[in-house]
């Protein structure tokens, strides 16, 4: 079962919050914990827990949440936070000294890390500005994957890959107002394959 990390946050904070002290937070307590200034996202998040069948709610009273058991932990494992990537026009590759936690579930068989995308490029695979994507560290793709490339040796893009014959490369976006971007086999580089996608609300 997929997480997101604020998802796996709050679940987390539940479980604390009952244990400590018998019984679950308001609304307004899960929101002034995470310093959410508006309760929607809250709402949002507790919705998506109990889709998942995670928890439980009884609408007309304040502290009627219950965490149901599964059996199933999700982990969490802190991974490197990259920098960005466009999902557009290549920009410059930005190293960071950050990280993220990502579902033990959603790891590579590789070694994984994070990146930021920057741009709407491949909004019809539903990967939005702003979102963090997955991406397992392969120098090799299959055609029609997901790819982190290196143009020319600086510049990095998001965009799914096919070998047009010839030596040559087509770079494509999943964003109908975008052309692809055609590059020599020599003058690209894979960095990674995407395997997963992040978004924060």
């Amino acid at each position: 079962m997929h997480l997101t990390p604020r998802q796996k946050e709050i679940l987390d904070y539940l479980g604390r919050h009952i244990e400590k002290k018998g019984y679950a937070p308001t609304i307004e307590e899960i929101g002034e914990h995470f310093g959410l200034s508006s309760l929607a996202p809250v709402h949002k998040h507790l919705t998506n827990l109990q889709e998942k069948g995670l928890i439980k709610r009884q609408w007309n009273r304040s502290r009627a949440l219950e965490l149901v058991p599964t059996g199933v932990t999700v982990k969490a494992v802190e991974v490197p936070l990259m920098g960005r990537v466009a999902a557009g026009t290549p920009i410059e590759a930005v190293q960071s000294t950050e990280t993220i936690f990502v579902p033990e579930d959603m790891l590579g068989r590789r070694e994984t890390y994070v990146l930021q995308v920057k741009g709407d490029s491949m909004i019809e695979e539903q990967i939005r500005d702003g979102d963090y994507v997955i991406v397992e560290d392969r120098k090799q793709a299959r055609d029609g994957e997901m790819v982190i490339a290196l143009l020319d040796g600086e510049n990095v893009t998001l965009k799914k890959i096919f070998r047009e014959g010839a030596g040559r490369v087509r770079l494509q976006p999943a964003n109908n107002r975008m052309k692809p971007i055609y590059v020599d086999q020599g003058d690209l580089r894979i960095q990674g394959v995407v395997i997963g996608v992040l978004r924060k609300y």
